[in-house]
């Protein structure tokens, strides 16, 4: 894959807490350690495998960790060949929505002709190759498509209630792949997951793709107060300005306060079975691992534990 292209960026979104998996992360690493910085599958953390693959299309030194500051001691092995200036560390975790943002800001600084890969650092594919080929293909449908931007879907195999879920529709250019969202729909009902099945919707992954001003133009007409308290640090990156804007956030969510406020900036691309999973809860992980046949030490020790409560005891 073309890694040359100098206007291609990636951004990986490290800051979570990963508080629903936190059960099965305590016991992999002996201390609350947010899932993204956990060997859950295989010797490599889930962070580091999310570095490696999208390697193949994204220039190392154009790709940017937003993370968060009591972080450090987990990221900092991860990351010890990671240029400082290629992190983005957070006073604190406030959502997805300021992470995104102050991403973008950063890399306009740099690139102001961006297109920007969003991708979360917990998340599996079995299939790396067709997954960052459909990278690659969204990359090149951003720019066709500049004032748009692009959601990556997996297809649904089966009616997952944990997910979110996008339903396309067809599009006047449809013929490059390119579909308009229809309507999201978050964490459905098992009847109504089978039905978005039959209708041929996709699980929203989270990665997008797009100009990095076209994320920016969302932002600005979804949030126009918050996207003025971060216009600041388009001219001057200042962690002292970025902590008071952080002190002053609650959580929030850009699905919620941008993708959904903004359809019609929306695209679609499908990626077909990638193998996706966002590995959201210690079921999923042991499925994932009984299906790829790895075995890790901490298996036993959790299935024991798994039958201790199922019995009550």
């Amino acid at each position: 894959m073309d890694t040359t292209n100098e206007h291609r960026w990636g951004v990986i979104l490290a800051g979570g807490e990963g508080v629903r998996l936190r059960s099965l992360t305590r016991l992999v690493s002996g201390e609350d350690t947010p899932k993204q910085f956990c060997a859950l599958l295989g010797s490599q953390t889930l962070l580091t495998q999310t570095k490696e693959r999208i390697a193949r299309s994204i220039a190392v030194d154009r790709t940017l960790f937003v993370l968060i500051k009591s972080h450090e001691r987990f990221y900092s092995k991860d990351l010890r060949s990671v240029s400082p200036g290629q992190m983005i560390v957070q006073p604190s975790n406030r959502g997805t929505l300021p992470a995104i943002l102050c991403s973008l800001i950063n890399i306009v600084q740099r690139d102001a002709d961006a297109v920007v890969g969003i991708f979360p650092s917990d998340h599996h594919y079995s299939d790396e190759v067709k997954f960052m080929s459909g990278v690659d293909l969204a990359f090149a449908a951003a720019a066709t498509h500049p004032n748009s931007v692009l959601l990556l879907g997996a297809m649904a195999k089966y009616p997952e209630t944990e997910y979110g879920w996008i339903e396309p529709e067809v599009s006047t250019h449809s013929r490059d792949g390119f579909l308009r969202v229809k309507r999201f729909w978050e964490k459905p009902s098992t009847q109504t997951a089978h039905q978005l099945i039959e209708r041929g919707c996709v699980w929203n992954t989270f990665v997008m793709v797009g100009r990095a001003q076209a994320f920016l133009s969302m932002i600005r007409a979804s949030n126009p107060s918050l996207f003025k308290e971060f216009v600041p640090l388009a001219q001057s990156w200042d962690s002292i300005r970025l902590n008071e804007i952080y002190s002053s956030l609650g959580a929030l969510d850009f699905s919620q306060l941008v993708l959904a406020r903004t359809p019609q900036n929306l695209g679609v691309w499908c990626l077909g079975d990638v193998g996706w999973s966002d590995l959201g809860d210690p079921r999923r992980v042991m499925s994932l691992l009984s299906e790829t046949g790895v075995t890790t030490d901490w298996m036993a020790l959790w299935k024991e534990r798994a039958s201790s409560v199922a019995l009550g005891q």
